[in-house]
């Protein structure tokens, strides 16, 4: 199983996820597309907790983004181990994924809370309250009373819909997380997926920095190596056995191509 593959799936995912959260819970701000309401705050008071924006958006991109990332990481190895570098990326990559459970779990709680109190409205006496925050939800399955609401107009339906939207999205966003958390454990004691038999090669500068490799072809690799061996003991640097190396695999990745 190719767990660099798996997480770069996992991340993907959740960038997709983490703009429709924040889409839904800039929505909530407009009932039925009306500004005046968010300006005068009469507005439910879970919609200001920024679940889909912060918890479920902002907080999803960091390990979103950290998961993308997995399958490019260009560590050459560490502790004389080439493939130590990639099971500690593994590894840390459980860090992001408790930022992505910690976030898309707050925008669970939240979703559900707004949803069990339902939203803030005028109704019939014409003054402003939580017309259903004392039905304990029961609301939601009763339709024909959400006609108590009189302004703004279908704002039981928005916020039942929009905050339905966030509760299913910050769960699949928990799910997936804990996923790569799995994911994570099972890469970093087993490595990377090598059944393409690449191979890396790793290419040092002579001044201090990181080195730079790519993954290539192992035939191809082999072969490039004993020419650079070749070239390397009639050149008097490591300059020429670096711009060597280069044109060869920029030669081959054209022939790939």
């Amino acid at each position: 199983m190719c767990y660099g593959q798996c997480a770069r799936c996992i991340g993907r995912s959740l960038l997709l996820f983490a703009i429709l959260c924040i889409v839904a819970n800039i929505l909530l701000y407009f009932p039925n597309g009306e500004t005046k309401y968010a300006s005068e705050n009469h507005l439910s008071r879970f919609v200001w907790f920024f679940s889909g924006i912060a918890g479920g958006g902002l907080m999803i991109f960091l390990p979103a983004f950290v998961f993308m990332g997995l399958e490019e990481e260009d560590c050459c190895g560490c502790c004389g181990h080439e493939n130590c570098g990639k099971r500690c990326a593994m590894l840390s990559s459980i860090l992001a994924a408790v930022i992505g459970l910690a976030g898309s779990g707050y925008c669970v709680i939240v979703a559900a809370l707004g949803l069990a109190e339902g939203p803030l409205c005028r109704g019939a006496a014409g003054s402003w309250n939580y017309t259903f925050a004392n039905t304990d939800g029961e609301y939601l399955l009763n339709r024909s009373t959400w006609s108590q609401c009189i302004e703004p107009k279908h704002v039981v339906e928005w916020n039942v819909t929009l905050f339905s939207i966030l509760l299913a999205l910050g769960g699949i966003e928990f799910i997936l997380c804990v996923i790569q958390v799995i994911n994570g454990i099972l890469g970093g004691i087993c490595g990377f997926c090598n059944s393409r038999q690449q191979v890396r090669t790793c290419v040092k500068m002579s001044s201090p920095g990181p080195c730079v490799f790519r993954y290539y072809n192992a035939p191809l690799v082999s072969s490039w190596r004993k020419k650079a061996e070749s070239n390397n003991a009639q050149s008097t640097g490591n300059y020429s056995h670096i711009i060597f190396v280069a044109k060869h695999l920029q030669h081959s990745v054209l022939l790939l191509i």
